[in-house]
Parts: structure tokens; C-alpha cells; sequence
């Protein structure tokens, strides 16, 4: 199955697919959109050109593991996004996922305007990666239910 992610921003959103045979998460583009109809709409285009099945939006809970603004934003756009794509979304919890994308660019001595480009697509495809091997390991996550 083609899975997408979205590592949702105020103004960039990141990006990330994965293989059909679920192996691998890459990263795919980051969108500056801070309208957030344009981007569900945009998420939507992205995910049919490539086939996708299933979105894993990124859930920014508080460290503590409750729900603070930015978590209850992401579940109105999950909302929104069920809607204008007509796919599953599950929300996957994205702690430390920018911090962890943040240490791998600077293990790739990415710096700068470049870095600012990427990191968001490398938020996504970390929060993505950690969602395929969840399903590696629960077979029985493809019930599109929400695995934090």
C-alpha cells in the first residue's frame, strides 16, 4: 500500500511517501500553503498522482503526551483532509520527530536556506517511517485506526 505523511506546518508542510511494498518512507516535497483548504487540496493532488491509500498526518502532542492547541489544529485538518480526499487519516504522534530531522541535517552538514527547505520533509518522513515499522511489528494496523 502507498502511504503518504504530512508533517503539517503554519506556512511549510512536509511531505513524505512511501514504496508500495512499504519498506521505505522518502521524502516527496514541502508546500508553503498556510491557507489550509489550498493545502488539503493540494495534499489531495499530490496523494492521487501517486496513488495513494492511506495519509499519516503528524499529531504534535505536549511532551507529557496531552493535547494542546497545535494537536487539536492537526485533528480539525485530519478532518478536513478525510473530507477533501476522501482517504483514512490517522494521526501519528510527532514528538521530537523536528528535533530527530534536525540532528540528521546536521549529520549531512545540511545548513541554511537548504536546510529550511527540507526539514519539513524530513519531519515527514521520520513521522512515516516510524508508522511502517508500527505496522511491521502490529500486523493488524492496516485497521486505519489511530496508532500513537
Amino acid at each position: 500500500m502507498v502511504i503518504m505523511s504530512v508533517d503539517l506546518g503554519k506556512v511549510r508542510t512536509g511531505i513524505a511517501v512511501c514504496d508500495p511494498r512499504e519498506m521505505l518512507a522518502s521524502p516527496l516535497t514541502v508546500i508553503r500553503q498556510p491557507n489550509r483548504a489550498l493545502l488539503a487540496q493540494e495534499i489531495t493532488r499530490l496523494a492521487q498522482e501517486r496513488r495513494v491509500q492511506l495519509l499519516v498526518l503528524g499529531h504534535p502532542l505536549n511532551m507529557d503526551g496531552s493535547q494542546g492547541l497545535s494537536a487539536q489544529v492537526a485533528q480539525e485538518f485530519a478532518a478536513l483532509l478525510r473530507e477533501t480526499s476522501g482517504l483514512p487519516v490517522i494521526l501519528r504522534d510527532e514528538r521530537g520527530t523536528t528535533v530527530t530531522a534536525h540532528h540528521f541535517l546536521n549529520d549531512t552538514d545540511t545548513r541554511g536556506k537548504k536546510r529550511k527547505a527540507v526539514v519539513d520533509a524530513v519531519a515527514a518522513v521520520i513521522i512515516l517511517q516510524d508508522y511502517l515499522d508500527y505496522r511491521r511489528l502490529h500486523p493488524d494496523a492496516a485497521s486505519g485506526v489511530d496508532h500513537n
